[in-house]
């Protein structure tokens, strides 16, 4: 595997796992986020960090189109995040949180294991 792949690979696994951290000693609750401002830019950056990673990954190997699902998705919520930063839905993030982040941590660790 080509070695900026592997790299940009980690930094959304790292990303993926930082985001985790945030809620490392507590259930996850939707309240809770929407009013801790900290909290939600720094869920943001992060995915504002997954997404241009992944961009970078399919710009250098289309391959990773089939191997990452929603791979266009994850770079257009970075787009997103980044250029309309006013018009970001909390609900949206936090779907995006509980019911995408996890299967695209497998997809993420199940490509490096490949590497190894």
């Amino acid at each position: 595997m080509d070695e900026r792949i592997l790299k940009w690979l980690f930094d959304v696994k790292m990303s993926i796992d930082e985001i985790n951290e945030f809620f490392h000693n507590e259930e996850k609750d939707f309240f809770k986020y929407r009013n801790n401002v900290m909290l939600k830019r720094a869920v943001e950056r992060n995915l504002e960090i997954i997404g241009e990673a992944i961009n970078r990954i399919i710009t250098r190997d289309r391959s990773y189109n089939e191997k990452i699902t929603n791979a266009k998705a994850i770079i257009g919520l970075r787009n997103h995040v980044i250029h309309a930063y006013d018009n970001i839905s909390d609900e949206n993030i936090w779907s995006i949180l509980t019911n995408h982040l996890p299967k695209l941590k497998m997809e993420i660790d199940s490509l490096i294991q490949e590497t190894e």
